[in-house]
This record gives C-alpha cells, sequence and structure tokens, in this order.
C-alpha cells in the first residue's frame, strides 16, 4: 500500500526586516493573514518575522505574502488583499509599480478598458470581467450572465458614467422588474421613483462611488439619470441613452423583448441577470434564459458568461457558489437516473 508523501511546507522571512511593514502585512488581529489563509485553503503560522505556510496552495500563498510585504510601508486593506486573492485566483497580475521588486510575481499584460471614472483604480479583475468591459464597449446590446459578486452591475454602471463623462450619451437610464425575492412587501409608500428605490439600491450604490452622492443628486434633478421601472417603459424610444436593465433573470419572455426593442439611435443597452436566482413564478419562463437562446447567434449582441471564478467578493462567496452548483448537479443527475423499485417485504410461512 502506497502512503501520500506529505506535502512540505513553504518559508516566508520578510527581507529587510521592517516591524511597521509586518504590522500593516498582517492586519489588525492578523486579519489579513486569516483572508489569505480561508481563500487558499492554507494553514500559515507567525513565529516572530517567520510565516510557516502549509497546504496544497502554500507556494501560491507565499507569493501573496512577498507582494503585499513589498508595498507595506502603509497599511494594507482588507479590500486590497481580498482582490489580489481573486487575481491570483484567475491567473492574472496586475502590472508591477515602479517602486516595487520586479520579481514580486510573474507579470502577466492586463489589456483592461480605462475607465473615466472617479475611482482610478477601477479595472477588469479577471479574464471574464475584462471581456466584459470590452463587450460593452464595442457592441449596442451586452449582457453578462453569472452569479452573485462577480461585478457585473457595478461594471455595467461604471461603463454607463464612462460615456456620461465622454459625452457619448446624454442620460442614464436604470431599470429593473419589481419582483421581491420569494416574499410580497404590499404596496410600497411615497411617488413612483420612492417606490422603485428599494429595488434599485444595488444601481444607487455603484452610483454613489462612482460619481459621489452630491452629483449623483444633482444629476437625478436634472434627469440625466433617470430610474425608469420596466413596467412603464412599453411604447418609449430611447435616443443617446444608457440604459441598464439588472435582476434580467426576473423578467418575463414578453418584458424582454419590449425592453430590447426601446434602443434608440446612439444607444446602449446593458442586460445583467443570474439565471439561478430567478424569483418568477414557476409556470412563467425567464426572460434572459430565453434570450440567451434567441438572441445567440444575432450580430451585434454580446454575451459574457461568469463563473465562481470572478466572484469580487468575500472568498467564501465563490464557495458557496460552487457549493450551491454541485447540489444542483447533484440533483438533476438524480432526476434523469430511474428510480429503483422499492423492495418487497415478502412474509416467510
Amino acid at each position: 500500500m502506497k502512503t501520500k508523501t506529505p506535502i512540505q511546507p513553504e518559508y516566508f522571512v520578510p527581507e529587510p526586516l521592517d516591524n511597521t511593514r509586518l504590522a500593516h502585512l498582517c492586519g489588525p488581529l492578523d486579519e489579513n493573514l486569516r483572508q489569505i489563509s480561508a481563500a487558499l485553503d492554507v494553514t500559515i503560522f507567525r513565529r516572530g518575522e517567520k510565516f510557516i505556510v502549509s497546504g496544497a496552495n502554500a507556494a501560491r500563498a507565499v507569493e501573496i505574502l512577498e507582494r503585499f510585504y513589498a508595498v507595506a510601508n502603509k497599511v494594507v486593506p482588507i479590500e486590497e488583499v481580498q482582490l489580489a486573492l481573486v487575481e491570483q485566483r484567475s491567473g492574472l497580475r496586475p502590472s508591477t509599480p515602479e517602486s516595487e521588486p520586479a520579481d514580486i510575481l510573474p507579470e502577466i499584460e492586463i489589456n483592461s478598458p480605462v475607465l473615466k471614472t472617479r475611482r482610478t483604480d477601477l479595472r477588469g479583475r479577471t479574464p471574464h470581467q475584462i471581456q466584459y468591459l470590452r463587450a460593452i464597449l464595442e457592441h449596442d446590446i451586452s449582457f453578462g450572465v453569472g452569479p452573485a459578486g462577480t461585478g457585473k452591475t457595478y461594471l455595467a454602471v461604471a461603463c454607463a458614467v464612462d460615456a456620461l463623462e465622454r459625452d457619448a450619451v446624454k442620460r442614464i437610464v436604470l431599470t429593473r422588474p419589481a419582483v421581491e425575492a420569494g416574499e410580497r412587501l404590499g404596496f410600497l409608500p411615497g411617488d413612483l421613483a420612492q417606490k422603485v428605490d428599494p429595488y434599485l439600491r444595488p444601481l444607487y450604490d455603484a452610483l454613489y462611488d462612482l460619481l459621489g452622492f452630491d452629483r449623483t443628486q444633482k444629476m437625478f434633478e436634472k434627469q440625466v439619470i433617470e430610474i425608469a421601472p420596466l413596467a412603464y417603459m412599453r411604447g418609449r424610444t430611447l435616443n443617446h441613452a444608457f440604459v441598464i436593465l439588472d435582476e434580467a433573470q426576473n423578467t418575463t419572455v414578453e418584458q424582454m423583448k419590449m425592453f430590447l426593442t426601446r434602443i434608440g439611435f446612439g444607444s446602449k443597452a446593458v442586460v445583467t441577470g443570474d439565471v439561478t436566482q430567478v424569483d418568477l413564478h414557476k409556470t412563467l419562463r425567464s426572460g434572459l434564459v430565453d434570450a440567451a437562446h434567441v438572441l445567440k447567434d444575432v450580430r451585434g449582441i454580446a454575451f459574457t458568461h461568469f463563473s465562481s471564478a470572478d466572484v469580487v467578493r468575500h472568498p467564501l462567496v465563490a464557495r458557496i457558489v460552487d457549493a450551491y452548483e454541485s447540489a444542483a448537479s447533484i440533483d438533476d443527475l438524480a432526476a434523469v437516473l430511474p428510480k429503483r423499485p422499492a423492495a418487497k417485504n415478502v412474509r416467510k410461512k
């Protein structure tokens, strides 16, 4: 019987030793180390200035530690650590600044489109995100389909802000179906905009981040940014506008067709959704699922499909997505396999 050879641990000793950099690298109460450990499924043990990393991905974890120690002359935010883990998982590396040693990580060229927003560090973090940005810039109608946390909505809003800043469009139109996630909230108070606000909160958050709160509010007042409930879109023609349909998995086939035929001259449309989180009644077919089938060969329309590898959130989100996908695959297999007949109890005489 063959015995498995134990995986040898990797070691990292910071050079030159700097206690301030060491503290920045580890984070408050070693929070950064815990993030790296959880994301890569490794164990990081620190004794003084020496790091001992055990696990199948120990070498990758040491690369991350080396990279962040080189730039740890200031506090390393936990968000930067999580984004670096996403890039490490997808195989991308950011360009190495001149202040960093050139051999921290193997450099892979990233040709991510540069968008004109308040966020100077905004770019595609995974190959699918880069493909998504290019698709939006190069096509008048684009679809982003994938699980939560992959940046579908945020990157679409960033492209809309970029188009507005460059005067490529005159306004931004945000819309989504008013479908609750398994609950019935009843009638909401206020005018039309206030009734739809809870459903469009993710789009608001992205606008506040990319434009600032005051500027976003002024654009709402001037109708440069418009909230348009999907139910009231019929009959409109949207010219010189950047239109975003969010949560499109909750549209019906008729609503999706209606929305796509609203696009006028000089306009762009981005449709985002997650086909695994449909809140429609079971008897209704999702408009997003139908559109992916009907429009897949239509010239001028781009589809970008995301996976758990593109999740840019807490490292556990990617694992949650994988777990649900695995469970769904097992359920599908069980539905296809023939059922075994139940054993009959035969009474012995």
